[in-house]
C-alpha cells in the first residue's frame, strides 16, 4: 500500500486505516507479551514464581473485598458512641 493510498477515500479509508493500525498493534503486544510468558516458563524457579504470583492475587483480592464489601458501622451506634464519649467527657 503506498503512502497515498489513504487519502482521497474519505471516512472508509480512514476507518480502514485505523483498523489496520490496531491491528498491527494487538499482534505487536500479543507478540510481545508470549515472548515475555515463555521467558518466564524459561526459568528454574517458575513454581515459585507462579506461587507467589498466586499468593499476591488473593492478597489484591481480599483487600478489594474488605475495601467494596466492608458493611459500614451502624449510624445509632456512631451516635451512642459520641453521646457516651461527651458524657465522659463533661463528667471529667
Amino acid at each position: 500500500m503506498t503512502q497515498d493510498a489513504g487519502r482521497g477515500r474519505g471516512l472508509d479509508g480512514k476507518a480502514l486505516l485505523l483498523a489496520a493500525g490496531l491491528a498491527d498493534l494487538a499482534v505487536s503486544t500479543l507478540g510481545a507479551a508470549l515472548g515475555t510468558v515463555r521467558g518466564v516458563l524459561r526459568r528454574s524457579d517458575a513454581a515459585e514464581l507462579a506461587a507467589e504470583a498466586g499468593d499476591d492475587l488473593m492478597a489484591r483480592g481480599r483487600l478489594a473485598l474488605d475495601r467494596y464489601a466492608a458493611v459500614p458501622p451502624a449510624h445509632l451506634e456512631i451516635l451512642a458512641r459520641h453521646a457516651l464519649a461527651r458524657k465522659t467527657a463533661d463528667d471529667v
